[in-house]
């Protein structure tokens, strides 16, 4: 059975109507909330060890004298691509399930605290240049930190799709084909596309198979 629609009344039904529920729901929404932004960041930390490592590799592959150099500089630069894309979707599958949180604490708080959390309060309206000046190099900005780190990810991708380009021999139609490099760069891109394809969060309902033991005694 496929997800289906849930409207705002179902909502209020659900979530709204005992205050009691409401205050509960909002502090797990906001605890959620919080253990995702937490994820967020310990994954970064996770792939970003892994590919800073394999930059590391890549670039120390890059100034020896190693007789298989091209051949691990093609093998370094997918294995780093192949992470780097996966960091992309892991950020982005975090970005979706915080912002399911927070839409939650969105729709929940207005009976409990009043709306804290959608009321965004800046800094007053610039006066002449020099406030200007000020606020460019010293002041806050409407930035999204994921999203950022979402753009940094998306970067680190293409760099490495570039330096994949790079360990690659020059293309010609009449030489022989590589097949370690073609089964390398293949399998690499085959797993890329898996994350976008497999690697999507089940939209589809769920049933359960249930059995139960019996014990007995018997003597003899």
């Amino acid at each position: 059975m496929p997800q289906s629609d849930y409207s705002q009344q179902q909502y209020e039904n659900d979530f709204l109507s005992d205050e009691k529920k409401t205050e509960k729901a909002l502090e797990h929404a906001l605890d959620i909330r919080k253990f995702e932004i937490n994820l967020y960041w310990k994954r970064a930390t996770y792939f970003w060890a892994f590919i800073g490592a394999t930059f590391a590799g890549f670039f120390a592959i890059q100034a020896s004298n190693a007789t298989n150099k091209q051949d691990l500089s093609v093998l370094l630069s997918c294995l780093g691509f192949v992470f780097s894309v996966a960091w992309l979707c892991v950020n982005r599958g975090s970005k979706q399930w915080q912002e399911n949180w927070e839409k939650h604490v969105d729709m929940l708080e207005d009976n409990i605290t009043g709306p804290l959390y959608k009321v965004v309060l800046t800094r007053n309206k610039l006066n002449g240049w020099r406030d200007k000046v000020r606020h460019i190099i010293t002041g806050p900005s409407p930035l999204s930190v994921s999203k950022i780190n979402q753009i940094i990810s998306l970067y680190v991708s293409l760099l490495w799709a570039l330096l994949i380009w790079y360990s690659l021999p020059k293309f010609d139609f009449n030489a022989d084909i590589n097949w370690f490099y073609f089964t390398v760069v293949a399998v690499s891109i085959m797993a890329c596309i898996t994350f976008f394809w497999l690697g999507r969060t089940y939209q589809g309902g769920f049933w359960h198979r249930a059995t139960i033991r019996t014990t007995e005694i018997k003597n003899g």
